[in-house]
Formats: structure tokens, sequence, C-alpha cells
């Protein structure tokens, strides 16, 4: 049987992860792991996440776990969050429930971008290029400063062509934890502006939000819908309650999009969600978003680990990107080569996740969700095999 050159094109771009997890297969057995991949839990869920679920999942209607959309509690109590966190006239009908914010994503690009479009996307960034491939879009990267890992608005700029209908900004930024300024947003925005009146075809930001409510040092935060009115914003609840397996998230139009395409976009939205197979949140999920919408893991707690390993790494000699926001901690690997380095570490015990993952082989990522007993059992073999 034949794939598809969409599964084949898809299957290409994520080829780093399989491999690498495959490749440590051998090595999952091993007692006393230490597992510092994914943003996954290592404690118990949050108490007031389990109540929010079991408060919600005995039934109170025949209707209770019947078909369900958006429904209107959860986009009302998003609305009024997003006025008040973000300064923007948020209504109800700029809100789509979606699984997480994969599903947030995969709806942005089939909203706004036809088969053959280019996405611009950051680099070193997620996992964008398989999403895009199964969209039969066309990734397009633009790489981040080389030293700071800033949103770099040259590099956009040098990556749009006539063919660009998206270009990504995540932040906070998953690997790097940066948190970009309003100042370099504005000029991403002008800079999309005159691109698109180049082109002579509207180029759409898509603002991948959901780490915006991890953040560290007191620092602000400023989504790029409050600079560049064509913006569509995704957000997923399973980074700040700490349990991505349960999949909720939204899609937010900009409120200051015009009000005539406003309208479009939100008519469209029903219709494209369940010609993609039904992609709402299950019905429990969106009835707890009322409950759910206050409830944050510990930020500062996750501030301190992020020190812990900032000094402990920053005195063995790691070039480190000390993060803005998120639960990771970005890092050059010595020797350059992250592959090497991550295996050598696995051998000890201690998973990390190699750069090739985010197309920048000579990095690897920490995750900062491991608890601070973890992260201190994983600290010698980082010392041992760090840079010296």
């Amino acid at each position: 049987m034949e794939l598809s050159e969409r599964a084949h094109a898809a299957s290409d771009a994520i080829e780093p992860v399989t491999s690498f997890f495959l490749s440590l297969r051998a090595l999952d057995g091993q007692p006393d792991v230490v597992d510092l991949t994914f943003g996954d839990p290592h404690e118990m869920p949050l108490p007031a996440l389990v109540d929010a679920l079991r408060a919600n999942v005995e039934p109170r209607s025949e209707d209770w776990f019947a078909y369900k959309t958006s429904l209107a509690p959860a986009r009302e109590t998003i609305a009024a969050g997003l006025r008040d966190e973000l300064g923007l006239p948020f209504e109800p009908d700029d809100i789509t429930m979606t699984q997480g914010a994969f599903g947030a994503i995969s709806l942005a690009f089939r909203l706004v971008a036809d088969v053959g479009d280019e996405v611009v996307f950051p680099e070193p960034g997620w996992f964008y290029a398989p999403m895009l491939r199964t969209a039969d879009l066309v990734p397009v990267r633009a790489p981040l400063a080389a030293d700071t890992f800033d949103l770099d608005v040259d590099a956009v700029v040098r990556a749009i062509t006539p063919r660009t209908r998206i270009v990504v900004v995540n932040s906070p930024a998953n690997p790097t934890g940066r948190i970009y300024a309003r100042d370099r947003l504005v000029e991403l925005a002008t800079a999309l502006e005159a691109a698109s009146a180049r082109n002579g075809r509207r180029i759409w930001l898509l603002s991948d939000e959901p780490y915006r409510r991890i953040r560290f040092d007191g620092i602000g935060f400023t989504s790029p819908a409050a600079c560049y009115p064509w913006t569509l914003i995704d957000y997923s609840y399973g980074k700040v309650l700490l349990a991505p397996g349960q999949r909720l998230g939204y899609l937010a139009l900009s409120p200051l999009i015009p009000r005539a395409e406003l309208g479009e976009l939100r008519a469209a939205m029903l219709p494209l969600q369940m010609g993609l197979g039904w992609g709402f949140p299950d019905a429990v999920m969106q009835y707890a978003v009322p409950a759910l919408e206050t409830v944050s893991i510990d930020v500062a707690e996750l501030e301190r680990r992020r020190d812990l390993m900032v000094r402990a790494l920053g005195a063995a000699g790691y070039a480190l990107t000390v993060p803005e926001g998120t639960f990771y901690l970005w890092s050059a690997a010595p020797g350059g080569d992250a592959v090497t380095f991550v295996t050598a570490l696995a051998e000890r015990g201690v998973f990390v996740l190699p750069g090739t993952v985010f197309d920048r082989p000579s990095h690897f990522r920490i995750s900062l969700t491991a608890t601070t007993a973890m992260l201190e059992r994983a600290l010698p073999a980082l010392r041992d095999l760090g840079p010296g």
C-alpha cells in the first residue's frame, strides 16, 4: 500500500523526533532514569484541576455528553480573561474551542491558507513543519537571532515571498524561553504591512501563545495581536495546568480585525472545524473552563528550578539561554554535537531532548517540569559531560 505524498512529507519532517525516541528505547528500562525530555508532569495533578473535572463529570442533563461544539460559558470566560490579560476587546464569538494548541494551529492554517501557500516559522521551533505538510502547505524557516534567539525581523522579511500567507510567532518561545519585546513586535507588524502591500495579498500572523502565563522575573507579555490586527492566537491549557493529556485549547481571532473580515472568519470556524473531524474538546473539559481559567502550576517554584539549573550549568561551563518564560532550559551542547552528548547522557540515565528536534543539532533542551530532586540527580552527569 502506497502512502500519500502528504504522509511521506509529514513523516520526513518529524523524523528527528521519531528517530530520537527509537534510539533511546533500549535504555528506557534503566532504574532511576531522570526524564527531562518533554513537559510532562512528574508529580500528582493540581488538586484544583481534579476538583474541576470531578465536579463536571457527573451528568446534569440527558444531553450532558452529547455532541458539543464551542460551548458558550467557556467562550465567555475566555473572552473576559483575554480582555483583562491582553487589554483587547475580545468577544465570545472571537473564540473557538479546540483540542489543545495543536488543534488551534491546525485550524488556523486551514482557515486562511490554501494548498501550496508558504508559512514562515521560527528556527529553532517546534512541530510546525509536519503540521504544515499534512495541510499541503509549504514550511519556510526564519532563523532567530544567532546569539540571543530574539525575534529577527530581517530574517522573517528575507523569508517572505509572493506565496507567503502566514508568519508564526511563538512567545514565550519553545525551546529558548525568550519573550519578545513590544518594540520588536511593532517592527514585525510594520514589515508585514509592507510585505502584504507589496504582494497584493494579506499576510496573516499566527501568535503561538501556550506558554503566555508562564513567565519569570516579573517580565511582562505583549501579544502580537496588540500590534498587528491581522492576528490569530492559539492557546493551550495543557501547559499552565501541566496536564497535556487533557486536550483543551482555543483559537482566538484578534478583535482588531476589520469587522467585515472578522464576521467572515467567525462564520467559517464552525463548518471548517466540523469538516476537519469535529476537533472540539471533550464536553467535560469545556464544562470545566470557568473553574480552570485561573488555575496554574506554581510558577515561582519553576523559577527556582530554573535558577538552580542556570547556576549549576553555568558554573560547569555550559552556554545557556536563560529562559524568561516556558518551562524549558536551552543550551549549546558540549562539542557542538547534540546527538553524541544526549546519547552519552542517556547512558548515565539522564534523558534530555536533542536540538535536532528543533533543526538545531548543536543544542539541547531540558524540561524543568521534573521535580527538584530529579534535577539534582541529573546534575552530576551533566557536570561530568559538560564543557569542563
